[in-house]
């Protein structure tokens, strides 16, 4: 992952779209960006439990039929709230991105 000071807001914005396990996650980042994110699980986790531990999202284990129980994350109300604040950074960041790759040379000051 390139933009490894960002994986907090892009688990928060990938369990928008529901709870999973921690591997559905991974797949879901690299669907969701076309391929041009992706996220391994020795990142996620420790991310996952950082988030957790602040109270973003919730853990709870699922048992499965003849399989280990899996450990699936929710978004929670204080988490969408933090999903919220970075997508406004984010979305601030990026029109700064595009002015200045936009940007003409007789446009320097």
């Amino acid at each position: 992952m390139r933009y490894k000071g960002e994986l907090d807001g892009i688990v928060l914005g990938v369990l928008q779209a529901g709870p999973a396990h921690g591997y559905e996650l991974v797949k879901r980042v690299k669907s969701l960006s076309d391929g041009v994110l992706s996220v391994g699980e020795a990142k996620l986790y420790p991310c996952l439990h950082k988030l957790e531990e602040q109270g973003l999202v919730s853990a709870e284990w699922i048992p499965q039929d003849g399989k280990p129980a899996r450990k699936v994350y929710a978004l929670t109300a204080k988490g969408s709230g933090a999903l919220s604040e970075k997508r406004t950074a984010w979305e601030q960041f990026a029109a700064g991105i595009v002015a200045v790759l936009g940007a003409k040379e007789s446009n320097r000051g």
